[in-house]
C-alpha cells in the first residue's frame, strides 16, 4: 500500500480503512440523533459556508464563468505566484493536484527524488508510481549525492512540512531548488499545510517564491476554512498540461465550488494559523501533564506515536496483538464513540502516519469542550476504555469495523 508503517492484519488495505470510516460515521449518526455533542478536532476544515451567495451562482456553468479569473488571482497571491509567469488549477483534492502534477512531469522509467524532513506522503508515492516513475527518498544533506548517482532524475518532490510535522528551513528550501535545477530536474512541492505554516509560523517564502516549478496545497488545512480542494500553482505551461490531464481524469474541482474557494482565500489571515498552533501547544501541555512524557511535541503539533499508544494500552490492560496503526485507530474510534471527538485519523484513508496527531485546534472548539484539561481527561478515559475492549482479534475487529455479517 506504499505506506511508511506496517498495516496489520485488520487494517490491511484501503478497503479496511473505508470499513473503519463506515463505523465512525455510524457513531456520528448515533450521537447526532441522540443529541450528543460532536467536536471536530481533526485540525481540518472541510465545510462549505456560503450564506450570502445567490443560489443561482452555485451552478457549474455560471460559477465557472464568473469566478475562474478572480480565483486565478487569489490563488496566485496565496501561493506567491506571478501573473503571466504562473497559473492556478483547482482540483477536487490535494491528492488530485499532486497526481496531476506527476502525470505531466514524470514519464515511465523516470526517477523522482523525494526530499523532506522525514519521508514523502503516500499521496506523493502513489502519484509517482502511477506515472510510471520510481521514487527515491533522500535528505537535504544527501541530495547532491543522490542526484549524482541516480539515473533519469526528472523531478525532485520537495515536502516543506512533513506528515510528521517536522519542517525544512528556508535555507534548505533554496538549496534543494538550486541543486535540482542545476541537475535539470523540475521541483514539485507537496506543500499540504506548509503553504501557510511556513510563511505564518517560520517566516518563510510562499510556495512559489523559492523557485518551485509546481506546488500544491489543500484548502482544508491550517488557517483556511475549506472546502476540501487542492490548489496547484506554478509555471503556466506545466499548469496548462496538468489542467488538461485533470479534466481527462475527472479530478478537476467542480466550478460550483469556486465561490467557496474564493471566499476561503479572501478570508485567510496568517494570525489564524498562529492561534491554532498556540491552542494546540496548550492542549499538548495538558496531555503531557496528565499522561506523561510519551506524548510528543513538535513546534507545531502534539503527537501520540502508534507504538507509544500500543504500549500505553498494554500497560493499562493486556491487549491482543496488533499493529501500531490498529492501536491508534482503536483509540480514535473510542474517542469518537464515547466523547464525540473526531480526530484527523479519520480524515486520510489510509492515514499518512500511524500516530494520533493533535494539531491546529480551533480555540473556540476547545472552549466548547471545556478547555485543554477536559480534552486530556477524555483521552485518558478513552485509553482505559480502548484497552478494556481489545481482548482478542475479534473484539478489535468489532471496535474498528462494527458487527460485520
Amino acid at each position: 500500500m506504499t505506506l511508511p508503517y506496517p498495516s496489520g492484519t485488520i487494517l490491511s488495505d484501503t478497503r479496511a480503512h473505508l470499513l473503519k470510516l463506515d463505523e465512525a460515521r455510524r457513531h456520528i449518526r448515533h450521537r447526532h440523533a441522540a443529541g450528543l455533542p460532536l467536536h471536530n478536532l481533526s485540525g481540518l476544515e472541510r465545510r462549505i459556508d456560503l450564506p450570502e451567495v445567490d443560489p443561482w451562482i452555485l451552478d457549474d456553468e455560471w460559477s465557472g464563468a464568473l469566478y475562474a479569473e478572480p480565483l486565478r488571482e487569489l490563488g496566485l497571491e496565496h501561493l506567491g505566484g506571478e501573473s503571466g509567469r504562473d497559473d492556478i488549477l483547482v482540483t477536487n483534492r490535494l491528492t488530485a493536484a499532486l497526481y496531476a502534477a506527476m502525470q505531466v512531469t514524470v514519464r515511465p522509467g523516470d526517477t523522482v527524488v523525494g526530499v523532506s524532513p522525514t519521508y514523502s506522503h503516500p499521496a506523493v508515492t502513489r502519484a509517482v508510481r502511477d506515472a510510471g516513475g520510481h521514487l527515491v527518498e533522500t535528505t537535504v544533506a544527501d541530495l547532491a549525492k543522490t542526484l549524482a548517482t541516480q539515473q533519469n532524475v526528472a523531478v525532485v518532490a520537495l515536502t516543506r512540512l512533513a506528515v510528521t510535522y517536522d519542517a525544512l528551513s528556508t535555507e534548505d528550501l533554496h538549496h534543494v531548488v538550486e541543486l535540482a535545477h542545476a541537475h535539470g530536474a523540475l521541483v514539485v512541492v507537496d506543500d499540504a499545510g506548509g503553504a501557510r505554516v511556513g510563511p505564518a509560523i517560520l517566516d518563510q517564502p510562499r510556495t512559489l517564491e523559492f523557485g518551485a516549478d509546481l506546488g500544491a496545497t489543500g484548502l482544508d488545512k491550517y488557517g483556511v476554512g475549506g472546502p476540501r480542494v487542492g490548489l496547484l500553482g506554478g509555471r503556466t505551461d506545466l499548469v496548462a498540461q496538468a489542467r488538461a490531464r485533470a479534466f481527462e481524469l475527472g479530478t478537476e474541482c467542480r466550478p460550483a465550488l469556486y465561490p467557496a474557494v474564493a471566499q476561503t482565500l479572501q478570508d485567510y489571515r496568517p494570525q489564524r494559523v498562529r492561534d491554532l498552533v498556540t491552542q494546540t501547544h496548550e492542549v499538548g501541555a495538558a496531555l503531557r501533564e496528565r499522561l506523561g512524557p510519551w506524548i510528543e511535541q513538535t513546534p507545531f503539533i502534539t503527537r501520540l506515536p502508534g507504538k507509544a499508544i500500543q504500549s500505553e494500552l498494554a500497560r493499562r490492560k493486556p491487549i491482543a496483538p496488533m499493529a501500531p496503526i490498529e492501536a491508534t485507530a482503536a483509540l480514535a474510534m473510542t474517542l469518537l464513540r464515547d466523547h464525540g471527538l473526531l480526530t484527523v485519523h479519520f480524515a486520510g484513508l489510509p492515514p499518512g502516519t500511524d500516530a494520533l496527531l493533535i494539531k491546529f485546534l480551533p480555540p473556540e472548539t476547545i472552549a466548547t469542550l471545556g478547555g485543554p484539561a477536559a480534552f486530556a481527561t477524555a483521552l485518558d478515559d478513552a485509553l482505559d476504555q480502548t484497552a478494556a475492549a481489545l481482548t482478542d482479534e475479534a473484539a478489535t475487529r468489532r471496535l474498528l469495523h462494527g458487527p460485520l455479517p
